[in-house]
């Protein structure tokens, strides 16, 4: 029987599954399975349409997700203010420029705050990756078990 906890330098963190469900409350995006990836630095979500725009000298990005894999009908219009444009390397080698937002996400019990970039991740597997930042002394990761919340 696995443990839920295991202690990592001093304190006990909390173990997740290699995937998982999350919820997004800002971006009301209520469950999106998410692969929890650490060899990607940042996280990334599937977004579409993105356009960024000036409300009040605040820059912001309004995108639309697709929450549900392999399914295109169920749309989320989503807005946030926008933090950077970032060089990210993508699993095939590629540099992109994606825009990045700060987000609230929820798992389980936890709830924090993480980068996202926002990019076309229609060819991938999975709408979303959490990547090993938003992860960073928070969890550890059993990679033979998935949703454990």
């Amino acid at each position: 029987m696995v443990k839920n906890k295991i202690k990592h330098e001093k304190k006990e963190l909390p173990l997740i599954g290699w995937r998982e469900y999350l919820t997004l409350p800002i971006l009301n995006i209520d469950k999106i399975k998410v692969k929890i990836d650490t060899g990607a630095r940042t996280s990334a979500i599937h977004a579409l349409h993105i356009h960024t725009y000036k409300e009040k000298s605040l820059e912001m990005v309004k995108f639309e997700v697709h929450p549900i894999q392999r399914e295109t009908h169920t749309t989320i219009h989503c807005v946030a203010p926008l933090l950077e444009y970032r060089h990210v390397t993508n699993s095939g080698g590629h540099t992109q420029l994606r825009p990045v937002i700060v987000t609230p996400i929820q798992l389980g019990d936890y709830q924090w705050n993480i980068e996202l970039t926002l990019t076309n991740r229609d060819v991938m597997g999975f709408r979303m990756l959490l990547g090993r930042q938003a992860i960073k002394k928070r969890f550890l990761i059993d990679c033979t078990k998935s949703f454990l919340h």
